[in-house]
């Protein structure tokens, strides 16, 4: 097995999460504050080859209906511009409802809004991680 890197995508910050080598587990690991597509391909770099990221699992915000909206098509075009760069299998995973369902564990643990802010990215790019590694497992355990 090998590392998966987990991504919450956003247009002013990105979470980022890793898998341990057994992908069994999600951490939640940074948050990028996003200037440029060139720094983030540059941070997505470093953490690809820190930990030797086999595959990428970005979040697609679908719509309540499970539609493409106008945000899934901007993820899909920013992942489409990193692909050109960065030589792994990138995967897009349902993403719904991550980051507020973040929000309101942060909010329920009285967690001040300042560090919220610095968390809830990553904390999402773990949830992504996390529920695609579930689905992954209940897929192999059923085979």
């Amino acid at each position: 097995m090998a590392v998966l890197m987990g991504v919450d995508l956003g247009e002013k910050r990105i979470g980022i999460s890793v898998s341990d080598e057994t992908e069994t587990v999600a951490v939640p690991l940074t948050t990028i504050l996003v200037k440029s597509r060139h720094q983030i391909l540059s941070e997505f770099t470093k953490v690809i080859n820190e930990y030797h990221v086999a595959k990428i699992i970005v979040g697609m915000p679908k719509t309540l209906k499970g539609e493409i909206g106008i945000s899934a098509k901007k993820v899909t075009e920013q992942v489409e511009w990193f692909k050109r760069f960065i030589d792994r299998p990138w995967l897009f995973w349902d993403e719904r409802f991550s980051t507020q369902e973040i929000e309101r564990v942060l909010l329920a643990a009285d967690v001040r809004r300042e560090r919220r802010k610095e968390v809830r990215d990553q904390l999402a790019a773990q949830r992504i991680l996390q529920s695609y590694l579930d689905h992954a497992r209940f897929e192999r355990e059923r085979l």
